[in-house]
C-alpha cells in the first residue's frame, strides 16, 4: 500500500496543473456543501437569538383562519392609506382571553399584540413601517433592552397614550446622531412622543430594529378601530409543562370562542419547540435541494475524475506493461490508480472543506455587519461529510479506469506507443 501511495503522489506532482484542474469540479462542490451547512448553523444561530428573545420558557399563540367562518373582519392589518391588507382576519381573539389564560395553571404572565403599517415621519424624513401596540405587560416577558429612555406603563396603555418606543434602525434613520428620545414623530395622522429607544436586536429582514411599538390599546383605538389581538405571548413558569400548557390553552379558547371541533380552531397554539421543528422542516427541505445542486457539481467532478484517469491509463501503457513484465499483479495496478484517484478526490475535498469554510465566514460576516446575530461555525458532521464524499467519488468514479489499467495485457502494452 506504501509504494502504491508513493507511486501515485509522484504521478500527481509530475503534471501538477492536470491535478489542479481534475480536482476543480470536487473543489467547487465541496465548497458548496460546506458553504452551505455552516451557513445553514448560522441562521439557526439566529432563528434561536429571535424566540430566545422573547424568552425560554415562551408559548405563541395567534390566530388563524379555520376552514369556514362567520367571524371575519378586514382591520387587522392596515397600510398607510387605513387599507387591509389582508383580506381576511380572525376578531375572536380578545384582551379577556388573555385574562382567562393567566388564571391557568404553570402560566406567569401574557401580553397581547396588534400590528399595522402606517408612514413615520420626522421633520421631512419618511419610512414606511409596521407598527406593534403591545400591552405593557410585554416588558416583563420581553428580553430586550433600551438604548435610551423607559418603557410604557400599564397606565399610559390603558388611557390610550401616543407614546412610542422606536427601533435601533429606525432611530437612526429619523435622527441620526440626535437624541429622539422627548421628541415627536408623526406616525400616520397623529404626533406620538418618543419615550425609548431599543438595543440592536438583529433580526430578519423588516425586523423589530426597523419598527415601533405603542401601547396595545393606542394602536387599537386610535390607529386600527379594531377590539381584537392578531397574537399573544405566553409565559410559563416551568417549561418542561410547556405541551402540556399549550393544551390547556386550547381548550379554554375552545370553550371561550364556542368552537366545539379542533379542526375548526380559529387560533393556533405553538410551543418555541414547535416554531423551531416548523423552522427545520422548512430550512431542511430548503438544505437538501442546496445539497442537491451541489451534488451536480461533484458528479461532474467525479466524471472528469474518471476521463483524466483514463487519459493516464493510456498514456502509461507502457509503463504498465513494463511493471507486469516484472511480476506487479494486477492487483498492484489497480491499487496504484484506484489510490491516485482517491488521492485527486481526497485533496479536492480539503481545498473545497478551506474554501467552503472561508466563504461561510465571509457570509457571516456580512451577516454581522447588517445586524444580525450571526454565530459562524463548521459543524463537525459537514467536514467528516466532506471527505467521505471524496473518498467515495475517488472509489466510485475511479475503479472502472483503474480495472482497465489493470487488466491490459503485458505485451500488448509493451507494444504500444
Amino acid at each position: 500500500m506504501n509504494k502504491s501511495l508513493f507511486h501515485a503522489i509522484r504521478a500527481l506532482r509530475a503534471n501538477p496543473a492536470r491535478t489542479v484542474l481534475t480536482t476543480l469540479g470536487i473543489v467547487i462542490g465541496i465548497a458548496t456543501v460546506i458553504m452551505v451547512l455552516a451557513s445553514g448553523a448560522g441562521f439557526r444561530s439566529l432563528v434561536n437569538a429571535q424566540l430566545e428573545s422573547y424568552g425560554t420558557n415562551t408559548l405563541f399563540v395567534e390566530t388563524r383562519v379555520p376552514p369556514t367562518t362567520k367571524n371575519r373582519d378586514a382591520g387587522a392589518f392596515q397600510n398607510d392609506q387605513g387599507r387591509a391588507m389582508s383580506p381576511v382576519a380572525i376578531t375572536s381573539l380578545k384582551t379577556r382571553d388573555l385574562d382567562n389564560i393567566n388564571r391557568l395553571p404553570n402560566v406567569r404572565g401574557s401580553y397581547g399584540m396588534v400590528v399595522g403599517q402606517k408612514v413615520v415621519s420626522y421633520r421631512g424624513v419618511e419610512k414606511n413601517v409596521l407598527f406593534y401596540g403591545a400591552s405593557a405587560s410585554r416588558f416583563d416577558i420581553d428580553k430586550g433592552d433600551l438604548r435610551l429612555g423607559r418603557f410604557y406603563t400599564a397606565a399610559e396603555e390603558q388611557g390610550a397614550e401616543q407614546v412610542a418606543i422606536l427601533g435601533a434602525n429606525l432611530a437612526d434613520d429619523l435622527f441620526g446622531e440626535d437624541n429622539p428620545v422627548g421628541k415627536l414623530v408623526r406616525l400616520g395622522e397623529l404626533n406620538f412622543t418618543v419615550i425609548g429607544v431599543y438595543n440592536a436586536r438583529g433580526s430578519l429582514g423588516n425586523g423589530e430594529d426597523d419598527t415601533l411599538f405603542i401601547p396595545l390599546r393606542t394602536a387599537q383605538k386610535k390607529l386600527l378601530g379594531i377590539d381584537h389581538l392578531l397574537v399573544a405571548i405566553v409565559e410559563v413558569d416551568n417549561s418542561d409543562l410547556s405541551s402540556a400548557t399549550a393544551e390547556d390553552i386550547r381548550l379554554l379558547l375552545r370553550l371561550n370562542h364556542g368552537v366545539d371541533n379542533p379542526d375548526k380552531d380559529d387560533f393556533s397554539v405553538a410551543t418555541q419547540a414547535d416554531a423551531l421543528d416548523i423552522f427545520n422542516t422548512i430550512f431542511g427541505g430548503i438544505t437538501a435541494l442546496l445539497i442537491a445542486v451541489a451534488a451536480i457539481s461533484l458528479i461532474v467532478g467525479g466524471v472528469g475524475i474518471m476521463n483524466i484517469m483514463y487519459v493516464i491509463a493510456t498514456e502509461r501503457t507502457a509503463e504498465i506493461g513494463l511493471k507486469k513484465s516484472l511480476g506487479a499483479k494486477n492487483s498492484d495496478i489497480l491499487r496504484e490508480f484506484l489510490t491516485e484517484a482517491v488521492l485527486v478526490t481526497l485533496l479536492g475535498g480539503a481545498i473545497g472543506i478551506a474554501a467552503g469554510a472561508a466563504l461561510g465566514f465571509l457570509v457571516s460576516v456580512i451577516a454581522t455587519r447588517s445586524g444580525l446575530a450571526w454565530t459562524f461555525s463548521v459543524p463537525l458532521y459537514a467536514i467528516g461529510l466532506a471527505f467521505g464524499v471524496s473518498a467515495a467519488i475517488g472509489i466510485g468514479f475511479g475503479v472502472l479506469p483503474a480495472r482497465h489499467a489493470a487488466k491490459l495485457d503485458p505485451i500488448e502494452a509493451l507494444r504500444y506507443e
